[in-house]
């Protein structure tokens, strides 16, 4: 069974919004986004833990991403919206860190279970 899955991708003007999914299958402490532009090391966007209300956000997008969960569906969303060409790409969802959170959420080899991704293509 795969252990996560991103939903939600597609096509979109600059300036709009797009909101995806990322479902899990196990209660993980921090559930996080990734976005790997074309040509582009992944880099953070987003991460949220389940069991509290922390969240943290990569600088280009804070103010205009809001990442969220729905624990009952174990679910966890990105919504993004003035979105920039800059965008564009593959966003994957992260899970089953090892490490110090608060310091290291954003190095991705700390974490050790992904999703396939979805493409995210944003037009100027």
């Amino acid at each position: 069974q795969v252990p996560l899955v991103e939903s939600g991708g597609g096509s979109v003007q600059a300036g709009g919004s797009m909101r995806l999914s990322c479902e899990y299958n196990y209660r993980w402490n921090y559930i996080v986004w990734f976005h790997q532009a074309p040509g582009k090391e992944r880099e953070v966007v987003a991460g949220i833990a389940t069991f509290d209300s922390t969240t943290n956000y990569a600088d280009s997008v804070k103010g205009r991403f809001t990442i969220s969960k729905d624990l009952p569906k174990k679910v966890v969303y990105l919504q993004m919206n003035s979105l920039k060409p800059e965008d564009t790409g593959m966003y994957y969802c992260a899970a089953d860190f090892n490490g110090l959170w608060h310091v290291e959420w954003h190095q991705r080899e700390n974490y050790s279970k992904w999703g396939e991704g979805t493409q995210v293509t944003v037009s100027s």
